[in-house]
């Protein structure tokens, strides 16, 4: 079996595809492409980048499955005035500690018709979550451990670092000017925006854990100073 090192075509059809007429009986017409590019690609990509991931860190989970490592194609429409049934993109999650969800840091990639975004960290943080990084960020140790983590990304390349929400730092927090602007965000992330083009190319599961390894300190540094693993 060749080994897989980058997106099908049959996956860029469908995006595409679905992109452009994104109704019910175009999917049901087009089940084979779906399974095909969408289904089957991503579970291919999945096993594959699962043992570079590990390498960056043991304690990451990989799950080449819908629901697992791969998130569903439909969209949950019940509470959102865009009313499409489907994703337009192929998105990936790959999570630490013991049940899957959005409460620890992670790895993340999506493709699109357009557009590759590769990232590491947390978009967003519950209310103890928060509370306990706001605190490690005036903390003098975590905080320069903090400033030092992203550094080191910036270093690696034009990745972006998010999430700033606030336009003031909450009550009651200060510290001292090069990690007082990490107190406006209320996530934090490291993420690159390639051209599309870049995973139907050869060696993107190569390139993609490059980028990972290159912004996961951010995401080892929520691991480690949150105790989020």
């Amino acid at each position: 079996m060749t080994a897989f090192e980058h997106f099908p075509e049959a996956t860029r059809q469908f995006l595409a595809g679905i992109s452009a007429i994104n109704e019910k009986a175009w999917f049901e017409e087009n089940r084979a492409l779906y399974e095909a590019g969408y289904v089957e690609a991503g579970k291919a990509f999945v096993a594959a980048i699962a043992p570079r991931l590990t390498a960056i860190s043991p304690g990451v989970h990989a799950e080449p499955r819908i629901n697992g490592s791969i998130m569903r194609v439909n969209r949950d429409v019940r509470f959102s005035k865009d009313k499409r049934p489907y994703k337009t993109h192929l998105d990936f999650w790959f999570w630490h500690g013991e049940k899957k969800g959005w409460s620890s840091p992670g790895f993340y990639l999506r493709v699109t018709p357009d557009v590759v975004f590769i990232g590491t960290g947390m978009h967003g943080f519950d209310k103890e979550t928060l509370d306990s990084f706001r605190h490690s960020v005036v903390l003098p140790r975590s905080g320069k451990a903090l400033v030092e983590a992203v550094a080191r990304v910036r270093a690696a390349g034009p990745y972006a670092i998010g999430e700033q929400t606030r336009q003031r730092p909450p009550q009651g927090f200060e510290t001292e000017p090069e990690r007082a602007h990490f107190l406006l965000f209320e996530g934090l992330t490291a993420t690159i925006e390639l051209p599309a083009e870049t995973a139907f190319s050869p060696g993107f599961v190569d390139l993609a854990a490059d980028h990972f390894a290159a912004s996961w300190p951010v995401g080892q540094w929520l691991l480690q100073e949150l105790s989020l693993g």
